[in-house]
């Protein structure tokens, strides 16, 4: 099939607890976006529960789908693929995603795409600034993935760096809930830290001067150790230098990888990127370098179906469509250059 500017993609996501819906035209204009998020009902267990989350989205995706073709004010029949995320995330999610994505190219006779849920983060800054000039460095930082990768153009990657053990969001994650801040960690740990003093502690820097991977792990444990030592102290200063701690490393590292590449951009996402000091951070690195910083909308950092939709309507170009016996991949690798 041709795939061009008119080529309009319905995109589903389901990898983990967001039920996402969306149409995206020629790979970089949203049409309609919905999310619905399970935030409410994962809160009371303090972290996502798989087998919940997978009910959820069966309950949920017709809705959701039927909600995005009716915000884009289209029919059915104008819809020319549909895509889904095929991994990494919970199997049991990935596969009512996959096979709904699979049920309406059926119904509809039009191609199916599944999409890398990790390469879809690297085009949610492209859906709001297309004109993004390659090589760019990305810096990928969710609540499972921390990496640094080199992007020279749609579907041409290689990882720089990448967390040798928590990722920054499962550190976020972590903190909060030692910390009894609340769900979901991370903005419940910049919340609390606006009111205390990001130099209140000096918690290590883990590999800091050690290549550009990344170690969070001995930071999680520090701000354990600090709070049992020092049972009185304020939880703000607490979250606010823990926070710092994970800023000043992602950003120094994105800087040397970004240096080293000679990239033309810097580029966040990932949920992580919709912190407040991370964000101002990579534009003062930016402004400091000389390149362009795409910062993604903060909608657009968390999980959702446009970013899916735009990683899709590329991979139709360049690949074609997939093939219905095509899986779901809990741990499925971002595609990187032999």
């Amino acid at each position: 099939m041709k795939v061009d500017a008119n080529t309009l993609v319905l995109a589903i996501e389901t990898s983990c607890d967001e039920t996402a819906a969306s149409l995206v035209l020629g790979g970089t204009d949203v049409v309609s976006s919905v999310v619905s998020s399970q935030i409410e009902i994962h809160a009371r267990f303090g972290g996502v529960v798989p087998e919940v989350a997978s009910r959820a989205h069966v309950e949920a995706l017709p809705h959701v789908v039927d909600q995005a073709i009716a915000q884009a004010g289209v029919s059915p029949e104008r819809i020319d693929a549909v895509a889904a995320t095929m991994g990494p995330g919970l199997i049991g999610a990935l596969l009512v995603g996959v096979a709904a994505a699979k049920s309406y190219a059926l119904a509809w006779s039009v191609p199916f795409i599944g999409v890398n849920h990790l390469e879809a983060h690297l085009y949610a800054a492209l859906l709001d600034d297309p004109d993004l000039e390659f090589p760019l460095l990305v810096t990928l930082v969710s609540g499972g993935h921390t990496m640094l990768i080199e992007m020279r153009g749609h579907g041409d990657y290689t990882i720089l760096g990448r967390t040798i053990d928590d990722a920054a969001g499962e550190a976020f994650d972590k903190v909060a809930r030692y910390l009894d801040l609340g769900y979901p960690g991370g903005p419940a740990v910049e919340r609390t830290a606006r009111a205390g003093s990001a130099a209140a502690i000096n918690f290590p820097r883990g590999m800091l001067h050690d290549g550009l991977d990344f170690s969070f792990s001995g930071l999680k444990t520090a701000v354990i150790n600090h709070v049992r030592a020092n049972p009185d102290v304020d939880s703000a200063d607490v979250a606010a230098s823990f926070q710092e701690a994970v800023v000043d490393v992602l950003a120094r590292k994105a800087e040397r990888a970004a240096t080293q590449i000679g990239a033309r951009g810097l580029v966040l996402g990932g949920g992580v990127a919709a912190n407040g000091p991370l964000r101002e951070r990579f534009k003062q690195i930016a402004d400091s370098l000389g390149v362009k910083c795409s910062l993604p909308s903060r909608e657009m950092c968390t999980d959702n179906a446009a970013m899916i939709g735009a990683a899709a309507w590329y991979r139709l170009r360049s690949d074609g469509p997939m093939s219905f016996d095509t899986g779901a991949f809990p741990n499925l690798a971002l595609p990187v250059a032999q």
